[in-house]
C-alpha cells in the first residue's frame, strides 16, 4: 500500500489547509464542545491523536514530523483556548486553570505524535526503497 504524499509535495493551498486549517478548525470545534458536552469533547480531543500521527506521517523523518506536530499542537490548543474565551460558555468539560496550560500540553503531545508519525513514515519509505532495489545491490 502506498503512503500518502508528503506535505511538501502537495500544492501550497493544500499545505496551508492541512498544516494550519485542520488543526484550527478541529481546535475551534473542541472549544465549542467543551461548553456543550464533556464526553463528546474528550472523545473528539482524544481522536486528535490520530490527526497528530497522520500529520507526522506526511514527513520523511521524525525530526520533520516533530516540527509539524509542534506547530499543529500549538494551533490546535490555542484554538481551543481562544474559542472557550470568546464563547464565554460554562464549561462542561474539565480543563485545568489556567487554560493556557492546555496549549503547552497540546504542543508537547503534538511534538511527540508528529515525531512518531514521521518515524513511521521514514521506516515505511526505507522498507519500500529496500524492496525496490535489485537483489545484491547496496544503496
Amino acid at each position: 500500500m502506498g503512503a500518502p504524499p508528503l506535505l511538501l509535495e502537495r500544492p501550497p493551498a493544500a499545505q496551508i489547509l492541512f498544516a494550519v486549517g485542520l488543526p484550527l478548525i478541529f481546535g475551534i470545534l473542541c472549544g465549542l464542545l467543551a461548553g456543550w458536552s464533556s464526553t463528546i469533547y474528550w472523545i473528539v480531543s482524544i481522536s486528535a491523536i490520530l490527526g497528530g500521527l497522520a500529520a507526522g506521517y506526511e514527513h520523511p523523518t521524525a525530526d520533520e514530523g516533530a516540527v509539524r506536530g509542534c506547530c499543529g499542537g500549538l494551533v490546535f490548543g490555542t484554538a481551543i483556548v481562544a474559542t472557550i474565551a470568546v464563547s464565554n460558555a460554562h464549561l462542561k468539560a474539565h480543563i485545568s486553570h489556567p487554560h493556557a496550560g492546555l496549549i503547552v500540553v497540546t504542543t508537547i503531545l503534538g511534538i511527540i505524535l508528529g515525531a512518531i508519525g514521521g518515524g513511521l513514515r521514514g521506516r515505511h519509505d526505507r522498507r519500500v526503497n529496500a524492496q525496490a532495489r535489485p537483489a545484491g545491490r547496496a544503496a
